[in-house]
């Protein structure tokens, strides 16, 4: 299975590893690798996860970094939804739900 993000959670992706890379060098980069690690583990089994936010909505957090990976399984392709650090507020993404990506 394969995965796309919503244009704000790619946003979100990307700042995050730019945040990390300026605190130590190298650091985005192990970001980078969770990050995909997750992935690979949610597109090997999608269902697998909680559900965030009934009906279709799941979450998987990162190990090392604070972040959850919101998404749905629309079509056989996981989409992105978000990727929440974990001191933001509650929800705050669901705005983005309303249609395909």
């Amino acid at each position: 299975m394969s995965y796309q993000f919503h244009p704000a959670a790619a946003d979100e992706h990307l700042d995050s590893i730019a945040f990390y890379e300026s605190r130590l060098s190298g650091l985005g980069a192990d970001y980078i690798v969770e990050f995909e690690a997750t992935l690979v583990r949610v597109c090997a089994a999608p269902l697998s996860y909680p559900l965030d936010c009934p009906p279709d909505i799941r979450k998987a957090g990162l190990q090392r970094f604070p972040f959850n990976v919101l998404y749905r399984v629309v079509d056989g392709v996981v989409q992105i939804l978000a990727v929440a650090h974990h001191r933001r507020r509650s929800g705050y993404w669901l705005g983005r739900v309303g249609g395909r990506l």
